[in-house]
């Protein structure tokens, strides 16, 4: 992931927290910055999400927002005054990537902000790369299969097998698992590979 500074000129963000002096200077700075930013105390609806959420770590509690614990659905940072650990453990839990520090202080907002959205994309990325990486697991078994059949039809060993497989599957561009499924389930042959 190349690191990026966003602009959130634009943005709709919710501040789940009650009115006070540290909410209001947040707001205000969140409007400087071009954020349209919406102050409430009730549970997140699941329904209409805001580009990046700010929670309230002190007070917060856990249906307050929509998601599974560590799985935001949204970008979150945590406002926190306390040095509880359980506090602090809470917003972890709740996705919160970047934390700003009761009394707000209008220097820590804009580092939060990029913080919170960077790791919030850096988590999907992972996220996808694991499930894409977890699929071409399972199809380990029918790349084996596929290997061990141009082993039978070819007369030749594991390595032989693999590597003409392979070499077919970069020359059609198609990832292994695919082509192997394809030889398996015979839809395709190799015959242009000696």
């Amino acid at each position: 992931m190349t690191a990026r500074t966003p602009n959130f000129t634009g943005w709709r963000v919710v501040i789940l927290a009650e009115d006070d002096s540290n909410t209001e200077k947040l707001r205000r700075h969140l409007t400087l910055l071009g954020v349209s930013a919406s102050l409430q105390w009730l549970p997140l609806s699941g329904d209409d999400l805001p580009d990046l959420v700010i929670v309230d770590a002190d007070r917060g509690w856990d249906e307050l927002l929509p998601w599974a614990r560590r799985k935001p659905a949204r970008p979150v940072a945590a406002l926190l005054g306390s040095e509880a650990p359980g506090r602090i453990a809470w917003a972890i839990d709740c996705g919160a990537a970047s934390f700003i520090p009761k009394p707000v202080s209008v220097s820590t907002i804009y580092p939060a902000l990029v913080l919170a959205v960077t790791a919030h994309e850096q988590r999907l990325e992972d996220e996808a790369r694991i499930a894409k990486l977890e699929e071409r697991l399972k199809l380990r078994p029918i790349v084996f299969a596929a290997v061990n059949r141009l082993k039978i039809e070819r007369q030749i060993d594991d390595e032989q097998a693999y590597v003409l497989l392979r070499t077919c599957a970069m020359r059609r561009r198609i990832p292994i698992e695919q082509l192997a499924a394809l030889l398996v389930g015979g839809l395709e042959t190799l015959c242009e590979a000696g």
